[in-house]
This record gives C-alpha cells, structure tokens and sequence, in this order.
C-alpha cells in the first residue's frame, strides 16, 4: 500500500514537470515562411522607393505621397494578415535599385509594373480569404502605374 502511494506522488508530481518545458529541449521548429512575405516586403520597399524620389525632389511630393501611403498600408496589413512584424532585415526607408535621381519616375514604373504582376500572380495562387487583399493591391499597383505616366 505504501509503495501504490508512493507511486501516486511520484507519478503525480512528475506530470506536471512535462508540461511546463523542464523537458523541452527546444526542438520546436520555426513556422515555414508565410507565402505573403515576399509581397509584404516588397510593398515596403516601393513606399521607400517613391519616399526617396520625394526627398529627391520634393515638386514630385502631391504626386507620389499617396501611392507611398498606399504601399505603407499595404505592407502593413500583409503584416498584419501573416501575423508577424516586419523583420529586421526590412527596408527602413533606403530603397535599393538602380534609381535616376534627375528622373525616378522611369525607375518607379517598372518597380510598380513589377509590383503589380507580383501582386496578381500571389492573387491568382491564394486562398480565397486572402485572395480579396491581394486582387485589391494588385489594382492599386495598376492605378498607381496610370498616376506615374
């Protein structure tokens, strides 16, 4: 009879341990990257790029505000839907590329024609609740291509 309680507490005490990871060995592997990503960083990277066209030349700023604003908007709710922050490796607002600094519009055309072809391939390959997102960035990248002509 000793021993069966015995049993009981050692049994008892020792289920608890394994739940609160004194046993993990932390072998958990990190979530695969989310299929958004590459768009969510990429809309970053085109608000930075039409940010620096500003600083560039601050005539372009009524022009070129809003469709940064709408990138930023966009890299925010892809955030959002992945459900991860931008990671550090992320644009700060240092675009890459091979920018004109006298002339960026032909520079932010072809980023946006990108853009767009991007947006509407991750579009047509998406689950339906994310599909509404993608199509509606897709069509803003083409309207922002109109408002750069």
């Amino acid at each position: 009879m000793l021993r069966a309680g015995a049993l009981v507490v050692v049994g008892g005490a020792a289920v608890p341990l394994t739940g609160c990871d004194l046993f993990d060995r932390g072998d958990d592997k990190p979530p695969p990257p989310d299929p958004l990503e590459p768009l969510a960083a990429e809309a970053a990277e085109l608000a930075a790029r039409h940010r620096a066209a500003i600083a560039a030349d601050p005539a372009l700023a009524d022009r070129l505000t809003p469709i940064a604003d709408a990138h930023q908007a966009h890299a925010d709710e892809l955030r959002r839907v992945i459900g991860r922050p931008l990671p550090s490796g992320a644009p700060s607002g240092t675009p890459s590329g091979d920018a004109d600094p006298a002339d960026p519009l032909p520079g932010l055309r072809e980023a946006e024609r990108a853009g767009r072809d991007n947006a509407a391939k991750a579009c047509a390959t998406a689950p339906a609740e994310r599909a509404a997102l993608l199509g509606s960035i897709a069509a803003a990248r083409a309207t922002h291509l109109e408002v750069l002509k």
